[in-house]
């Protein structure tokens, strides 16, 4: 598939949408909706058998759920990786963390969306005010036992796909340190 012209439909400080005219392998046209979204972290927060998660309400669903620490710089911003996860984790839980280690890359929806995920494992951590945005302040954070998490994921509590798929990259990570 080859973009042969593309126009903004719709733009904000968070994210634009584009509608693309494309000619696919065949030489037939068509049009493609595009969601373009500045790349961003997510912070696995853990303390041995803890992880600190953050419960907020989420506007689209109509719900509040669980979910690990994640967020993107405002005004379509592209920060350094680290630096954003530091700073997402300070606003988001008032944590600091001695180490933080990237474990791996998650596509949000790459059939609409061209946002990345950087996934971090940060340890070491250090207890702080948090320093949440407008929108965040009904936000609620707690450490949480991984054995709890486990059974929030399967139950349907914690559903936020990026959250469940970090924690899956946070096992492969863990396992790949002990063999």
């Amino acid at each position: 598939m080859k973009s042969v012209g593309s126009r903004e439909v719709y733009a904000n400080s968070w994210m634009r949408v584009r509608e693309d005219d494309i000619r696919r392998a065949d030489g037939s046209p068509g049009i493609y909706g595009v969601i373009d979204k500045p790349d961003y972290a997510l912070i696995i927060p853990s303390d041995g058998d803890r992880l600190h998660l953050v419960e907020q309400f989420r506007y689209p669903l109509g719900l509040r759920r669980w979910e690990f620490p994640q967020g993107t710089a405002p005004d379509l911003a592209d920060p350094d990786p680290r630096e954003l996860a530091r700073r997402e984790l300070r606003e988001e839980t008032g944590l600091r963390a001695e180490r933080m280690v990237q474990i791996g890359l998650l596509d949000v929806a790459a059939g609409m969306c061209s946002q990345r995920g950087k996934v971090f494992l940060a340890t070491g951590l250090t207890a702080g005010e948090p320093e949440r945005e407008l929108e965040e302040q009904d936000m609620r954070s707690a450490w949480l036992p991984r054995a709890e998490v486990e059974a929030m994921m399967i139950s349907g509590e914690i559903t936020d796909a990026q959250s469940v798929a970090a924690y899956a990259l946070l096992l492969l990570h863990e396992r790949a340190d002990h063999s």
